[in-house]
């Protein structure tokens, strides 16, 4: 078998269909764009437009605020980590690190870090170290013994010194 030879399988593949080539074709005169109008015409672009009307989407006012310099943090909650403190999965007497958690499959696609919330029941003592927490994660895992470290940010370097 040399590369000239290859060739699909018979009913592999289907012509394209050849717009326009005579009304004998069933997609002739026309092909296929109905009748006359700017729809029929090539170059249209009439998605929002509503006649010269001010559209719809310039009617309504604007709303919201989109923050770009928001962090995005995975959420991990506290009794998802018991569970995986009781599958042996994560072990409880070392600082736990968002690698560790991570590598335990607890929390994934972390982009800014990790936020513990408060959702299920803590009963191990355990010393966390994640991005953020909400009050009621550091009160639940105070209560069981353990403790919370959320590093501070650094001071910002004034440049004018």
């Amino acid at each position: 078998m040399k590369l000239n030879e290859i060739a699909n399988n018979r009913g592999a593949t289907k012509d394209r269909k050849r717009v326009g080539r005579g009304i004998g074709s069933g997609t002739g005169k026309t092909g296929g764009r109905g009748v006359k109008g700017q729809k029929s015409r090539s170059g249209v672009a009439i998605k929002g437009f509503e006649g010269g009307q001010m559209p719809l989407y310039q009617r309504l006012p604007k709303r919201g605020f989109n923050n770009i310099n928001r962090k995005i943090f995975a959420p991990v909650n506290i009794g998802r980590l018991q569970e995986a403190i009781d599958a042996k999965k994560i072990d409880a007497e070392k600082t736990i690190t968002i690698d560790i958690l991570t590598a335990a499959g607890v929390v994934g696609g972390v982009i800014d870090g990790v936020r513990l919330l408060a959702k299920g029941e803590l009963k191990s003592k355990v010393t966390i170290e994640v991005s953020g927490a909400s009050a009621a994660a550091v009160a639940a895992v105070e209560k069981a013994g353990g403790t919370v470290k959320i590093p501070t940010k650094a001071a910002p370097v004034d440049a004018s010194k």
